[in-house]
Order: C-alpha cells, then structure tokens, then sequence
C-alpha cells in the first residue's frame, strides 16, 4: 500500500514513530463509567476504553464503547411525582427513570400499583 501504513506494522515502532513527532498515546486504564451530559441527555458509557492523545500544547480523549442513553432527572420533577401520585422519593425517582424522565407515565404507573 503506497503512502499509507503497511499491514502488520509493529506497534512499539509506531509509538516510537510517533513520540519523535512529538505525539504520545497513552490508555487510561481502570476507567468505570464516563458521562457526557448535554441539554437533555445523558450518554453513559460503562467500562469504556479511554484513550488520550496528547500533542503539544492539546490533549485528545477519545471514548471507544457502547453508551446507555438517559435523561436526567431533576429534583422538580421527583417532588411533583411524589405529591401527585402519594408516593416516596425512591419510588418516584425510579418511575421516572423507567419512564425515561415522562412525568405522566411514571404517575400513570405510580397511581395503577
């Protein structure tokens, strides 16, 4: 293969290749869970591979795994279950996580138990 890596190639060589250009690759090892959280979401990856990419001057993380995909749930929301449907902190707080944050199902299912 022409301008490209050849098949095979030995690691410890690439890492060496790659130190002299100054970039150096290390795995983080025993990570448990990384969490990345935007407006309305959660993504969780469990017992992911992190590696980091460090070149002068910037640090690269890269997160190589399956995420579970979760809304969060806010304490306003687990107060208003818990009036509505008469019930304990724990248990609105697990309706909601089982009705992925839907405060009407969660009292729906509440309420039919």
């Amino acid at each position: 293969m022409r301008g490209g890596f050849r098949k095979g190639i030995n690691p410890k060589k690439l890492n060496q290749m790659m130190k002299q250009t100054g970039i150096n690759v290390e795995e983080l090892n025993d990570v448990r869970e990384v969490i990345i959280r935007t407006a309305d979401t959660e993504l969780i990856f469990t017992e992911p591979t992190v590696t980091i990419m460090e070149v002068p001057g910037t640090r690269m993380y890269q997160i190589t795994g399956t995420p579970e995909e979760r809304v969060p749930i806010s304490d306003e929301d687990v107060k208003l279950v818990m009036e509505k449907a008469g019930c304990s902190e724990e248990a609105a707080r697990t309706a909601l996580e089982a009705a992925n944050g839907d405060l009407a199902e969660a009292i729906s299912k509440l309420c039919e138990e």
